[in-house]
């Protein structure tokens, strides 16, 4: 009897050991898995027809390793582009983002709506525009011609991307390079003549 009740009692002792530590691991690997910043992303008060399908991307490591992460979200909105960008708009300035006015936002000029924002330690880049009506081309396929048309609503709406960075991995946070020759100096090597010996040496008298 003695034996049965150890032999339970250490059963016991195992399974709660094993409960308490399984708990916490999956808690662990789940906040290690999942992005915070998602679910700031999802806390925006934007309306239901401003986020009818979205899809998420992440690369590079959370703690800089290498490559600091990247987070991508693209999502679809039922209204056109520039009421869809006012809504969400709104909704960063709501959470707490300030719009952020720097160079190379965007880095060429695109159609749409593009905005650079900022809070705390992220930098975040909006990019509203008009979906893409024309199905992309295959490679070794001509496209027809003349290029079909969508059908009626099919190219209604807009499509939203979001990039967030972190404000250290962003290239516009940090001094930009100039090309002054005000603050280069003295160049070290003065450009050569087309005579290597310079002027004529004067022959003796």
């Amino acid at each position: 009897m003695r034996e049965r009740r150890r032999l339970r009692m250490g059963i016991l002792a195992l399974v709660s050991v094993l409960l308490l530590g399984a708990v916490p691991l999956y808690f662990g690997l789940r906040t290690l898995s999942h992005d915070p910043v998602f679910d700031t992303l999802d806390a925006l008060s934007v309306p239901g027809w401003a986020a009818t399908k979205t899809v998420d991307n992440v690369s590079g490591s959370r703690w800089c390793f290498q490559d600091c992460r990247l987070r991508e979200r693209t999502v679809e909105s039922q209204k056109a582009w520039k009421e869809t960008a006012q809504a969400y708009e709104a909704a960063l300035s709501e959470d707490g983002w300030r719009r952020w006015k720097v160079d190379r936002c965007p880095e060429q000029q695109v159609k749409g709506s593009y905005t650079c924002w900022r809070r705390d330690e992220l930098t975040l880049d909006l990019w509203v525009r008009e979906p893409t009506c024309v199905p992309p081309a295959v490679e070794g396929v001509a496209p027809p011609s003349p290029a079909p048309k969508p059908a009626a609503g099919e190219c209604a709406g807009s499509l939203v991307s979001v990039k967030v960075r972190n404000a250290i991995d962003d290239e516009r946070t940090g001094p930009q390079p100039t090309t002054d020759p005000s603050l280069t100096g003295e160049d070290p090597y003065p450009t050569l003549t087309d005579d290597p010996l310079g002027e004529p040496t004067p022959s003796p008298s």
